[in-house]
């Protein structure tokens, strides 16, 4: 499991909208699997779940992506998962560290 936290200003829409578009176009093998969404007392709340085959471990890794927005005051929360093939504990995190990078990069710009 790798965890990916960030509080910034932005727009909410847009951001949410950068982030599912750079996933989804950023690996041939990532996919929308489901997510919800909540606005509560002038506080925006998405959640988003997606996949994406790793190469490097052989397996279909999961990245959940928590978005809230007060006006343009923004927290992200990103944690991945299934990114090893051991039974009682991880050896390979490679491909969450990748998918996670991914979503760094579509935030941070780079």
């Amino acid at each position: 499991m790798a965890k990916y936290e960030k509080t910034f200003k932005g727009d909410f829409n847009q951001i949410l909208n950068r982030i599912h578009n750079g996933i989804l176009h950023g690996s041939l093998s990532a996919s929308y699997e489901d997510g919800s969404d909540v606005f509560a007392g002038g506080v925006q709340c998405a959640v988003r779940v997606y996949e994406r085959y790793s190469m490097m471990g052989k397996n279909r890794v999961s990245l959940s992506v928590t978005l809230m927005g007060n006006e343009d005051n923004l927290h992200l929360s990103a944690i991945t998962s299934g990114g090893s093939q051991a039974v009682f504990f991880k050896i390979n995190t490679f491909g969450e560290e990748a998918f996670l990078n991914c979503l760094k990069g579509i935030v941070e710009g780079k």
